[in-house]
């Protein structure tokens, strides 16, 4: 009874080791757990936003980000002009000069400086690189998204084939099971029927044979009922009337 008690024993301390094993170290100085108050996401706060002049008219929107060799965001590339984009003139903005007001959630970006003459005169903002175009970015975009795409579905048919193969298995039986029943009730029913037609079969040629002048059924070899054979001698004359 002591050896069986020590070998529960061994077992449950083995199932326990992954439970005791330590957690997955997280480095530190590396992840953002959570957005301290004095920080802001560029897409809620100004990326894509609208910027306006000192009389609140909206004169241009905020397109891209600038940073510096420090990863530092030090001024924003402002679309001005044209119309749905066309004719559009891109100008460089500090991000100093930029007026950003937060009031109960609604974001104002203001560019007191910013008049129609200064955005007129200002030349377009000149980039190091040229930008990629449209179809550059769309083949990369496709590139992220097949590649997680391809992750992602196998991932997950691996984790249906997993879940489904008890349930295919179990299905399969089932189907088994349910024709082999109908096949054995199946069975006694067609033999009863078979017997059924003979018998059918069976009473209606004999019913022919009792009928006069009725032929009798073929026998399905190919032979023609018999005749009776016909005389070769002349039928005998019949005597005249008597006047």
């Amino acid at each position: 009874m002591t050896r069986g008690v020590l070998t529960l024993a061994a077992v449950a301390a083995l199932w326990a080791l992954p439970a005791l094993a330590d957690p997955t170290q997280i480095p530190a100085g590396v992840f953002l757990p959570t957005q301290d108050e004095s920080q802001y996401l560029a897409r809620d706060l100004i990326l894509f936003a609208n910027v306006q002049n000192a009389d609140g008219q909206i004169i241009g929107d905020v397109e891209d980000l600038i940073l510096n060799g420090d990863n530092q965001v030090v001024g924003v590339v402002m679309g001005t002009g044209g119309f749905a984009g066309f004719g559009e003139k891109r100008v460089g903005v500090r991000l100093d000069a930029l007026h950003i007001k937060n009031d109960d959630g609604k974001i104002t970006i203001t560019l007191p400086q910013a008049t129609k003459e200064v955005l007129d005169a200002l030349e377009p903002f000149k980039r190091t690189k040229p930008p990629k175009s449209l179809l550059d970015r769309a083949i990369k975009r496709a590139r992220e998204l097949t590649a997680k795409s391809s992750v992602t579905a196998e991932d997950a048919y691996e984790k249906a084939k997993k879940e489904a193969g008890p349930a295919l298995e179990n299905a399969t039986e089932r189907a088994k099971e349910a024709y082999e029943g109908m096949k054995e009730k199946a069975g006694p029913a067609l033999e009863k029927a078979g017997e059924v037609a003979k018998g059918a079969y069976e009473g209606a040629r004999e019913a022919l044979k009792e009928k006069p002048g009725t032929k009798e059924p073929s026998t399905g070899d190919g032979a023609a009922p018999a005749t009776a054979p016909q005389s070769s001698e002349p039928a005998p004359e019949q005597p005249a009337p008597q006047p």
